[in-house]
């Protein structure tokens, strides 16, 4: 049951970040309009589930207008709304203060911040900033830190079921793959029987983009809702009929390597890594299922 729906307002972003799942830039397009904003609104209102609602990029702030419009929309309907920012605006605690008043007399559950060493220098500061008018505004504050990838354990033969190997809370899809792999330990493709972070037969919060894409993870689509309206994609959403995601939920990557015969390489970090380098092979062959290109690190669509 869906109860959340996650906006990517846009996937430009004033930041490069080596961890991206989308690869966010300053020169990525993709941004919503306010007309498609009130149409995927509108779609909401059709799924009695949906609760929450998130504001998410790229870097929403700097759509600001285009935000507040949104976070309108979302607390019209009495939906609960969250946002995801770097703080890049935060430059001063007055002047987070200016952005942060006019969310607060709109009524905003939360704000994530991003706070760790893969975001520009002086992060720490914008943070401290955007955390202090947070509080005296009354507006529930989170930080979302990831570190940089580590090897806990290089026994990879010794792992037990379950144990991580692999420390900082990356997940290699996006622009990690092709940047933070480095002297990190592999795994044997055959050990990834499932897929441990989302569960694509049911899933409960759904991100969608300015192109129509919804995302069941960032670049794996359940179809796009500018073709077929969003409440009839969930409605009649069924994970196992999914070309991508069918095969996962029956035998994890196992499955889908072997049912599109993707040719592995030696070894792959973690699960994502597998997933994400198996359906960027297949990118072309699913487009309605797999996408943006963007999002596979090809910056024209």
């Amino acid at each position: 049951m869906i109860t959340g729906i996650h906006f990517l307002l846009s996937y430009m972003c004033n930041s490069e970040c080596d961890h991206c799942f989308v690869f966010s830039s300053p020169r990525a397009k993709g941004t919503f309009t306010p007309s498609q904003l009130e149409a995927v609104f509108n779609e909401i209102d059709k799924i009695r589930s949906v609760n929450t609602v998130y504001f998410e990029g790229g870097e929403p702030f700097l759509f600001y207008l285009l935000m507040l419009k949104g976070i309108k929309l979302a607390r019209d309907r009495s939906l609960s709304v969250g946002i995801v920012t770097n703080a890049y605006w935060a430059t001063s605690e007055e002047m987070a203060e200016l952005y942060l008043e006019p969310l607060a007399n709109l009524g905003i559950d939360n704000l994530s911040l991003s706070d760790d060493d893969f975001h520009a220098e002086g992060t720490d500061a914008l943070i401290y900033n955007a955390s202090a008018a947070a509080r005296k505004l009354d507006i529930p504050t989170d930080t979302i830190c990831i570190e940089k990838p580590t090897a806990i354990s290089q026994e990879v033969n010794k792992r037990e079921k379950g144990e991580p190997i692999i420390g900082g809370g990356v997940r290699f899809r996006g622009r990690a793959v092709d940047n933070l792999l480095e002297n990190l330990p592999r795994r044997p493709w055959t050990e990834f029987t499932e897929c441990p972070f989302e569960d694509l037969a049911n899933p409960k919060r759904l991100h969608v983009d300015a192109y129509g894409n919804v995302h069941l993870c960032q670049g794996l689509l359940m179809g796009n809702m500018w073709q077929t309206p969003l409440s009839r994609l969930i409605y009649n959403y069924g994970g196992e009929s999914h070309p991508i995601a069918g095969p996962i939920i029956r035998g994890g990557l196992v499955e889908l390597v072997k049912k599109y015969n993707f040719e592995p390489k030696e070894g792959y970090v973690d699960a994502c890594h597998l997933c994400y380098m198996c359906r960027r092979a297949l990118l072309e062959k699913f487009p309605l299922y797999l996408g943006p290109k963007c999002v596979y690190g090809f910056e024209k669509d």
